[in-house]
């Protein structure tokens, strides 16, 4: 594909600015299919904005993806608002072109185009980033471990559930040199997640809950403590599974701020008007009650994320399905205003009955995303086996390729050091 076909002219650029831009090595550029969106995309726009202070993240269509790489599961509306949703971003560019070119990141102001310490090539097997290269405007960042769209693919089609945790809180503290991060690593990468704007900062809150059968005593636990609700903040709860972390679960949460909108006289209109703590499930009570190999990312990868959403101000790992009073009673910041749900109909019991009761139970309505959730992505992804096996057998082809220029590349810069 040529890059003059690659350029818009002047006028029609799918994101203003239309005419140029001065050039700040402070406005980075990073680019990518973003297909439904996980920490690993999350991880490379954290270590970006943390090189400067604006962000722009060039999303690549659905053809151009198809062209170079095979089927996306998700829709470029859908995986901008994923872009859109993370607190690193500054801008979503979409129809960004595969091949990374010069007068693209140029045009909008930006020095130094950022990307993981792995190859990416198109379908012609060439390096994405060629040209960036060759310009000296490219700056390398390290690629999350153990995740990628094709990991999670793979899970979908095996019905794997080798990715399961037993207890996040063991965990947390294993040790072990078997390639699996260790606990360190996982508080290290969590502690990271939960950083502020600038990636620089603490701001999203960590606990985790814990219930003593013995005593039936229950206990909120703070692991990485952040920003606390401002005394204007009404702090509401929201629970779930949050696997695959989509936009539905995006709108579903910036629902809840609009309702909570009018409810408050907020006097920061940068800040939210509520305080979002985020209930996550552990993955043996979500397998419990959806079955099958789900969730199709573990709590640790799912707390990850969630801890990246801009709309979110805290997390509470291993929520209960069913909430109590003692439950809701014991928050760090005092009983919830509000506890929200979607639209999905509950098959067996209501988990709900408490906050009912409690006078805290709200309802968020049918919204455009409504429909995309775990399940969903799953069902696209199977209803389209066939073409989705070749894309992982492609993704298997292309790798060996990538690993040899990888190779070529570090031999080459280090006869240029030598």
């Amino acid at each position: 594909m040529d890059a003059e076909e690659n350029i818009p002219t002047e006028g029609n650029w799918p994101v203003d600015p239309q005419e140029d831009q001065p050039i700040s090595p402070d406005r980075l550029w990073v680019d990518g299919c973003f297909d439904f969106t996980h920490h690993g995309h999350a991880g490379a726009m954290l270590q970006a904005k943390q090189l400067g202070t604006e962000l722009l993240v060039g999303i690549h269509s659905d053809e151009a993806i198809m062209h170079n790489k095979g089927p996306t599961v998700m829709t470029l509306d859908e995986r901008i608002a994923a872009v859109e949703a993370c607190r690193w971003s500054d801008r979503a560019i979409p129809y960004a072109p595969y091949v990374t070119y010069l007068p693209w990141v140029s045009h909008y102001g930006c020095k130094y185009v950022v990307h993981g310490n792995d190859i990416t090539t198109d379908s012609e097997g060439k390096d994405t980033y060629r040209y960036v290269k060759e310009a000296g405007r490219f700056l390398e960042v390290k690629r999350t471990p153990g995740i990628s769209t094709t990991d999670l693919v793979g899970r979908m089609l095996l019905f794997s559930k080798s990715h399961f945790i037993k207890d996040i809180n063991e965990a947390l503290s294993r040790n072990g040199t078997d390639g699996i991060e260790t606990g360190k690593q996982m508080f290290e990468r969590l502690s990271q997640y939960a950083t502020d704007r600038t990636g620089k900062k603490p701001w999203v809150e960590l606990h985790c809950y814990s219930e003593t059968s013995e005593s039936l005593a229950e206990e909120i636990k703070t692991l990485v403590p952040g920003v606390k609700p401002s005394p204007d903040q009404r702090i509401v709860y929201v629970d779930g599974s949050f696997d695959l972390f989509s936009s539905g679960h995006i709108e579903f949460l910036k629902q809840v701020i609009s309702i909570e909108q009018e409810h408050i006289n907020h006097s920061d209109p940068t800040s939210s008007p509520a305080y979002i703590t985020v209930g996550l499930h552990s993955d043996q009570t979500v397998n419990r009650k959806k079955g099958t190999n789900y969730p199709i990312m573990n709590l640790y990868e799912r707390a990850l994320c969630t801890l990246q959403c801009k709309y979110v101000n805290a997390i509470i790992l291993n929520a209960p399905w069913t909430l109590t009073t003692t439950y809701l009673n014991n928050f760090p910041y005092g009983t919830p205003k509000a506890v929200y749900h979607g639209a999905t109909a509950i098959s067996k019991g209501d988990p709900y009955a408490v906050p009912k009761k409690m006078g805290l139970y709200a309802r968020v309505p049918q919204h455009r995303y409504a429909h995309v959730n775990a399940e969903q992505i799953v069902q696209r992804i199977l209803a389209n086996r066939a073409s989705y096996e070749d894309r992982q057998r492609k993704k298997g082809w292309k790798q060996e390729g990538e690993a040899e220029l990888l190779r070529k590349e570090k031999e080459e810069a280090a006869l240029g050091t030598s």
